[in-house]
């Protein structure tokens, strides 16, 4: 908005072509949104454990520990990161951007999804919330919408391929089959973030990570020039996707400060789906869906470890894995929590960083 309205008046006052620099505007976008999270955190806190009595449902075939820990716990603090990731984007983003609205409209359905699941979980103590075909069947309506608006913004040679990670040039091209496999990797990353948030903290700071590597990917497939000489696929438009995730970074910032152990407040599949799904949309429109898998890596061992421990139970009747997602196995083995986090933060980092190398060893 400020950039549609400020921008035009550069001729006139000079001091308005900052507005001209992604990098000033997603620098917005994160303070931003990092400070409407801490104006809004408190209030949506009082306001959801008045709601809430009793606060999230634990698992009772979860830890022990978490029954005397995390009970009480209100959620759906993902609410607080989805506003303040709209109104930052909104407020600094070119709105004549189409990418920029594929991205809130994916990150917002999403959230929805979840609001829906999380609001019959513990307004109406329906301990199953949405049922797990229905949230598939409504993800899945959601992205192919969201890939066919991509497709039809996309340039003509990258509308229904695949890049690939370390091979310069090379473009798989899938055919109708892309929608099919758009729609896989933004479900499938949505689900792989729901996952993973089991402990304090442990799901979002491996989102803005992940967001900040995308930052930077969107910033580079979007400059013709800085495109050209890493010998990646250029996307002209959508380096303005770093300021849709400069403003999630800061949501996310906002969001772990009241989140940090102990937490005052979960994010839900409220936060959760709609994170994962931002993510999946961002690899989509910038062709680094299979680099998505690296720098999101941990989200997929977390994904992983679910999908061994069903069918190891299923075909012999016995489990690979203490407890599954993969966090809960190392609670089992007597890890303390923070410990947990942490680890995984820094399996995270390296994930990430390792993403990144993509983008020069080609």
């Amino acid at each position: 908005m400020l950039f549609n309205y400020l921008y035009p008046l550069a001729d006139q006052f000079a001091i308005l072509n900052v507005f001209k620099y992604l990098t000033f505007r997603t620098g917005g976008a994160v303070i931003t949104a990092l400070v409407l999270s801490f104006l809004i955190g408190p209030v949506l806190i009082r306001k959801l454990s008045v709601y809430q009595a009793g606060g999230q449902p634990i698992r009772h075939d979860g830890p022990e520990s978490h029954l005397l820990t995390k009970k009480g716990t209100p959620t759906m603090g993902g609410f607080m990161i989805l506003l303040a990731l709209a109104m930052a984007t909104l407020l600094w983003a070119d709105l004549s951007n189409g990418y920029v609205w594929v991205a809130l409209f994916v990150t917002i359905s999403y959230g929805s999804i979840g609001f829906m699941d999380d609001y019959l979980k513990v307004i109406r103590h329906n301990p199953n919330g949405l049922s797990a075909r229905l949230k598939l069947v409504m993800q899945s309506a959601i992205a192919i919408l969201a890939v066919y608006w991509i497709m039809k913004m996309l340039p003509a040679p990258l509308t229904t391929t695949l890049a690939v990670p370390f091979l310069k040039n090379i473009l798989l091209d899938l055919g109708w089959y892309f929608i099919g496999f758009a729609v896989l990797v933004m479900v499938g990353s949505s689900n792989a973030v729901n996952l993973t948030d089991g402990l304090d903290g442990l799901a979002i700071v491996p989102v803005m990570i992940a967001t900040g590597v995308f930052a930077l990917i969107s910033y580079l497939v979007g400059n013709a020039v800085f495109a050209n000489y890493l010998q990646i696929h250029n996307v002209p438009g959508s380096g303005e996707l770093a300021v849709f995730c400069g403003a999630l970074v800061g949501g996310g910032l906002g969001f772990l400060w009241f989140n940090a152990p102990p937490a005052k407040v979960f994010m839900g599949d409220t936060g959760s789906l709609s994170l994962g799904g931002a993510l999946g949309v961002v690899s989509i429109i910038t062709k680094h869906e299979l680099v998505l898998a690296i720098v999101g890596g941990l989200f997929v061992l977390e994904t992983v470890s679910v999908i061994v421990q069903v069918v190891s139970f299923k075909l012999t009747g016995r489990r690979i894995f203490r407890m599954a997602p993969l966090h809960h196995h190392f609670e089992k083995k007597g890890w303390a929590e923070p410990t947990i986090v942490i680890r995984f933060w820094i399996i995270a980092t390296i994930l990430a960083l390792a993403g990144l190398s993509t983008l020069k060893l080609r």
